[in-house]
């Protein structure tokens, strides 16, 4: 999972980049499908946005009739191409060449049968006093006809009451990471999303990411909430800390990583509480994320992830119905290394060093904000600044798919692929500065 992520951001970022390279006022010309109705999506708005440029839209068109519709690019820069339909958004790269810029969307419902819970993973370890927590849903969304779940309210989350927020991060199948707003909702602990929740695309579906810290004193309790049906409930820890397991539901222990606990609780039913107890203190070691000795999860060869992060239907990573037995093999293992080996971060900053402003480049009238960098990318105030954290980020990818290679972790067809994606982003980055 990790290398395939790694190659959906390279060639993701290597489609804006090359992009804003080999366009010279081109037109880009697609057709908007409605996937709700098997129909073309006509008088849907299409705007041209400036990735360059924060986010600027530089040209706007709306579907005809047969859902087509045509762009002027302006200029050089990487362009993406949004279509706004029944309120919710939905983006592509431009893409170059005269290749068609299709697109597909889905007709909005505040609440749609068929949206679940795959997982509700929590990786815990703890710093100076504190507990720190990252909570990541897995959101399934199998609705037939399918429709996107979209409101202020999208999805509801409970944290514990003294959580203090850190960062709030989603994806959408088949997107990038970006941060999200998420909104208070009744009691305290309780919080809402107002993002769409797009049906599953494939074996990607939607991902929300919460990052807080607690108090911490050795030992802590927890009451887990779902808001949904969720078909898994797991805990992620480092072998320091010990897990005691409570009333709701039965946790079984999942070995996989030898240096990570995890435990799994299955099918949790809405308003069902779930206790556990941790009690000790340690870190979640990464260092040995993709090395020689760790175990590869099985399931993941021919995957094409995304990120959005993107944040899926049977099968693969996230969205990939893990919903097998507790005793076969681990049943997060289709994206356990995405949890554990940092991609989410990785992805978040090149979709923020791409996505963000450059110093002095003129705001288009009508830009969109641009949303700040998500929690954990150290934001650059210069351009240069910038261009070298991406590049530090290239080659250390590249550096980590040579050690795979010297170790067998990585097969001859994957490993060419990844390469080969990755030193297209770096030869465009090192011919920009």
């Amino acid at each position: 999972m990790m290398r395939l992520n790694r190659l959906f951001f390279s060639t993701f970022a290597a489609s804006l980049l090359l992009a804003g390279a080999l366009a010279q006022a081109t037109t880009v010309t697609g057709t908007v499908t409605n996937k709700t109705t098997n129909k073309p999506a006509a008088g849907d708005p299409v705007v041209l946005v400036d990735v360059q440029a924060g986010m600027g839209e530089v040209a706007k068109a709306t579907t005809d009739a047969s859902g087509h519709y045509s762009l002027k690019e302006p200029g050089s820069s990487p362009y993406l191409v949004r279509v706004t339909h029944q309120g919710s958004t939905y983006f592509i790269a431009a893409p170059e060449g005269g290749k068609p810029g299709d697109l597909t969307v889905y007709d909005v419902a505040t609440k749609v049968q068929g949206v679940s819970v795959e997982a509700d993973v929590m990786e815990m370890e703890t710093d100076n006093g504190q507990l720190k927590v990252t909570e990541r849903f897995f959101v399934h969304n199998t609705s037939s006809p399918p429709l996107t779940q979209w409101s202020a309210k999208s999805f509801a989350i409970v944290l514990p009451p003294d959580a203090v927020v850190d960062g709030v991060g989603g994806q959408r199948p088949n997107g990038l990471p970006t941060t999200i707003k998420m909104d208070p909702d009744g009691p305290k602990g309780h919080y809402a999303f107002n993002f769409p929740i797009q049906p599953d695309d494939g074996e990607k579906d939607t991902l929300f990411q919460i990052a807080y810290h607690l108090p911490y004193e050795g030992k802590s309790s927890f009451k887990v909430q779902e808001t949904l049906p969720a078909d898994n409930v797991a805990v992620l820890l480092p072998k320091s800390i010990t897990f005691s397991p409570g009333s709701g539901a039965s946790f079984k222990s999942v070995p996989e990583d030898p240096n990570v606990q995890t435990f799994v609780a299955k099918n949790a039913a809405p308003g069902q509480t779930i206790e556990f107890a941790i009690s000790g203190t340690g870190s979640i070691p990464r260092e040995n994320q993709g090395t020689p000795g760790a175990q590869q999860p099985a399931g993941m060869g021919g995957q094409d992830a995304s990120a959005d992060t993107g944040g899926a239907a049977p099968g693969g990573q996230p969205g990939g119905g893990i919903g097998k037995p507790i005793d076969t093999p681990d049943p997060l293992s289709k994206y356990k290394w995405w949890i554990l080996g940092g991609l989410a971060i990785l992805l978040a900053a090149g979709a923020a060093f791409m996505l963000r402003k450059p110093a002095g480049a003129p705001v288009t009238a009508g830009a969109a904000p641009v949303d700040p960098a998500p929690p954990g990318y150290p934001v650059s105030s210069t351009p240069a600044a910038r261009s070298n954290a991406l590049l530090a980020a290239l080659k250390d990818e590249l550096f980590a798919i040579e050690s795979e290679k010297i170790s067998g972790t990585i097969s001859a067809e994957d490993y060419a692929q990844v390469k080969a994606a990755l030193e297209i982003v770096l030869k465009r980055a090192l011919n920009k500065k």
